[in-house]
């Protein structure tokens, strides 16, 4: 039997870091992902699903995304029931994921605490850029010259 997972999806909320008794890293997030089919209106329809990713993995995930960050998810469909506050019996499913994907560049992603973008050009940096970009207009090369 085959029990096989992919989603791609963007995270509902920030990643939940946990450590379990034997000082695992225990990342939890809930994935949206939109449904192919659409609603009865015509509307796009998400599903929202629990995903937990366990070791060197959930470590990452903590430490590089955020709410909104894109990835994409391999894993296995897992079901798990428990009795709530109120003593009702749920049964939830979710994801244990065995692979989390970055899907995006890292400069687009979250900023850390400092509000530094590492992928992020300086506004210096940026001007230097526009003005050799102008320069560049202005040099008249004659198709001979070039060498392909």
């Amino acid at each position: 039997m085959v029990n096989s997972v992919v989603l791609v999806g963007r995270l509902t909320r920030d990643p939940e870091l946990r450590r379990t008794q034997s000082n695992m890293s225990v990342a939890s997030f809930t994935l949206a992902c939109d449904e192919t089919r659409r609603g009865p209106n015509g509307e796009k329809t998400t599903i929202f699903i629990g995903v937990s990713v366990f070791g060197n993995s959930a470590d990452s995930v903590a430490k590089f995304t955020r709410k909104g960050s894109l990835v994409g998810v391999v894993g296995r469909l897992t079901q798990r029931k428990y009795t709530n506050r109120n003593g009702v019996e749920v049964t939830a499913t979710e994801i244990v994921a065995n692979q989390v994907e970055f899907l995006e560049p890292k400069g687009n992603g979250p900023t850390n605490d400092a509000g530094y973008t590492p992928d992020a050009p300086s506004p210096r940096m940026s001007n230097q850029a526009s003005e050799a970009s102008s320069n560049v207009d202005s040099i008249d090369i004659v198709d001979d010259d070039l060498p392909f």
